[in-house]
């Protein structure tokens, strides 16, 4: 007994002394990348923002490197504002996250804010005065069946102002308030206005492209079928994923009408299986990732439907600086 109470103790320690030292290296790692964001240009707008190997990179529309930026799992740029959605250290790491925000290319985070369950999208409005994310809640990945659950939140940098979850905000569908309690929201995009924005609401195997109002705190439905939507540089049009077949989906463009009520839609010149939020480039290009070989690759491709893919590099998370 005694034996086995040593060697449990001993055990006990080293794993301690593990985690310690797994932290203090990421700790090292952490202020070095932070001091690293200091030299991000995010005032050039010819460049391209995107996540490779949990850093935050900056090149070229051709390529060639600017700048490196902190450790992040999702980022995304506007008017010089850069948000970093990262998994925080440790053995609890796939349970909370940590959004932290650069503004102006300070040395140091102007906003850091503790969110709960694993990194998945990330998005500044175009002013770059709101910011906002959405996690996967601990355990739960809509490729389980019933087990889809996200948490989609906003951050205003004028005022402090924390809005909370979607999930707090009064949802609409075909004029009544929706009421169902598996409701997941997730993929945030924000109008010029600062008020108005766009996302996904999904329940009972539906999904929805919502319309919110940041200060009636509402949602209301205006189409089905639309997933991560990204409202481009004018205001008139949408990027998003479409379900194609169970786990599949295709990058599309929905065309809004003068009362932001859906019009025309477009199927991209990418037919590959696409599972991600798409950016805008700019008023033609739209920027996303998607595997290839395994891991995941940058892709651009015009925003009507015509031309084809084009490979960029390795990474994710692709914005580019606006503003």
């Amino acid at each position: 007994m005694t034996r086995t109470r040593t060697l449990l103790a001993t055990l006990l320690i080293g794993a301690l002394l593990t985690t310690a030292i797994g932290y203090v290296v990421w700790r090292h790692g952490a202020a070095a990348a932070e001091r690293d964001s200091l030299n991000l240009r995010l005032d050039r707008h010819d460049t391209i923002v995107y996540v490779d190997r949990d850093r935050v990179r900056q090149v070229t529309r051709r390529g060639a490197p600017v700048a490196d930026g902190p450790t992040c799992q999702r980022a995304a740029t506007a008017a010089s504002t850069l948000i970093c959605l990262r998994a925080r250290p440790g053995p609890l790491s796939a349970q909370s996250s940590q959004v932290r925000v650069y503004t102006d290319g300070r040395r140091q985070a102007k906003v850091t804010l503790p969110v709960w369950g694993a990194p998945s999208r990330a998005r500044v409005s175009p002013s770059g005065h709101l910011v906002t994310w959405t996690v996967f809640r601990t355990g739960d990945s809509y490729a389980v069946p019933g087990r889809f659950s996200t948490t989609a939140g906003v951050y205003d940098l004028r005022d402090g102002h924390h809005y909370g979850s979607l999930e707090d905000f009064k949802p609409y569908v075909r004029g009544a308030r929706y009421r169902a309690e598996d409701v997941n929201f997730w993929g945030i995009t924000f109008a010029p206005d600062d008020r108005t924005f766009y996302a996904t609401m999904a329940s009972k195997g539906r999904t929805w492209l919502m319309r919110g109002d940041l200060t009636r705190r509402t949602l209301t439905a205006v189409r089905t079928n639309v997933e991560c939507p990204s409202l481009s540089p004018d205001g008139k049009r949408l990027a998003y994923k479409k379900r194609t077949a169970p786990g599949r989906w295709r990058l599309h463009v929905l065309r809004l009408g003068k009362d932001s009520s859906p019009r025309k839609d477009i199927p991209l010149a990418e037919t590959a299986h696409v599972d991600d939020q798409p950016s805008w480039l700019n008023a033609d290009t739209i920027a996303y990732a998607r595997p290839r070989h395994g891991k995941p690759a940058l892709f651009t491709v015009p925003a009507d439907g015509s031309g084809a893919p084009h490979r960029l590099m390795r990474g994710s998370s692709p914005t580019a600086p606006t503003g």
